[in-house]
């Protein structure tokens, strides 16, 4: 906000910055949070994913020795957890923004959420979970058809 504004509401910069002080707190606070959270859920979509590789060795290896690709048995693995990702997206968006919403009209300036945030973190995330996954779908799907055929 310009000083000179600031000195006609009769609010010195000192006070100005007080006031927001607390916010930015909350800022440093959840910045440290969602990251932490990040790390915990692509942890847990690798782990899922491996299990999951796992459970379906033999199978994996009878699409190979019947002639499907990598690629065709790295995005059948991978199309599942990306199904669970995208509904996971439609719920959270809508509850982003109303919580957003809710927050930001405390605010004497008022801003309006844009579409292309929410477009751009579920980009994001679907970006993130399809990396995570891939390693282990892509390792699933090199494996040696012999070798997973002969497990259990």
């Amino acid at each position: 906000m310009p000083e000179h504004w600031l000195k006609f509401a009769g609010i010195s910069n000192q006070d100005f910055q007080r006031r927001y002080e607390k916010d930015q707190r909350t800022a440093d606070i959840i910045s440290y949070f969602t990251v932490i959270a990040i790390i915990i859920a692509c942890l847990g979509l690798f782990g899922l994913s491996t299990f999951s590789a796992a459970q379906r060795t033999r199978e994996n290896g009878v699409r190979k020795v019947l002639g499907a690709s990598v690629a065709e048995i790295a995005g059948m693995l991978s199309k599942e957890f990306l199904i669970l990702i995208l509904l996971a997206i439609l719920i959270a968006c809508p509850l982003a923004w109303f919580g957003m919403h809710r927050w930001l009209t405390g605010f004497a300036y008022k801003i309006e959420i844009k579409w292309w945030v929410f477009a751009f973190s579920g980009l994001l995330t679907i970006v993130v979970s399809i990396l995570t996954v891939s390693w282990q779908s892509i390792k699933a799907a090199l494996m040696d058809p012999v070798r997973s055929l002969r497990s259990n």
